[in-house]
């Protein structure tokens, strides 16, 4: 149903190709909202690359010979205590603190290393539909610099297509004479 819906909309892009194998392979979609707006989406990604290793409803018991957690056993699902002594419930819980200078991110969906040309591919479409910057005004008695020949030296500001008048140019590089063309 979900896929049929997604097909039916895709199909009014006719620049976008899906392979047929998309098709065929079964979906499961869950498909929560979670708020509207750039602030909801921030709230909503914070949650997973800023999570810690246990929370605090999770200790259910702490004295002097140990601590008790609480967690789900993965096959019946249903919650269960655990005792461990206060030495094995600090070394469980440093493996989750990042040594200085790393940042802890998930790398799942579209940050995954797999997806890093849709990656790509979305900062490219978030560019074009992103509003020109504004560019303060230079002073007129400062002393323009040229560039040289091998400096690569985007654009000030934002130029519309020669062609359609409606997308965005967007600086990548500046080719030499003579270099061939292509990545």
């Amino acid at each position: 149903m979900v896929a049929g819906k997604v097909r039916a909309l895709l199909k009014k892009c006719p620049d976008l190709v899906v392979p047929d194998a998309v098709w065929r392979k079964p979906w499961i979609a869950h498909v929560t909202a979670w708020g509207s707006g750039e602030q909801a989406v921030l709230d909503y990604l914070a949650r997973y690359v800023f999570r810690i290793a246990i929370t605090n409803p999770r200790i259910v018991g702490l004295d002097d010979a140990g601590v008790s957690i609480q967690y789900r056993d993965r096959k019946t699902g249903r919650r269960r205590i655990c005792r461990l002594s206060g030495e094995e419930f600090m070394r469980r819980f440093l493996q989750h603190v990042l040594p200085r200078g790393f940042h802890k991110v998930r790398y799942f969906g579209l940050w995954h290393p797999a997806h890093r040309n849709d990656a790509a591919r979305v900062r490219q479409m978030l560019q074009l539909q992103a509003p020109p910057p504004i560019v303060p005004p230079q002073d007129s008695a400062a002393p323009q610099s040229e560039p040289t020949e091998t400096a690569a030296v985007p654009p000030a500001e934002a130029r519309m297509c020669p062609h359609c008048h409606k997308g965005r140019l967007i600086f990548i590089r500046t080719l030499e004479r003579g270099q061939a063309m292509g990545p």
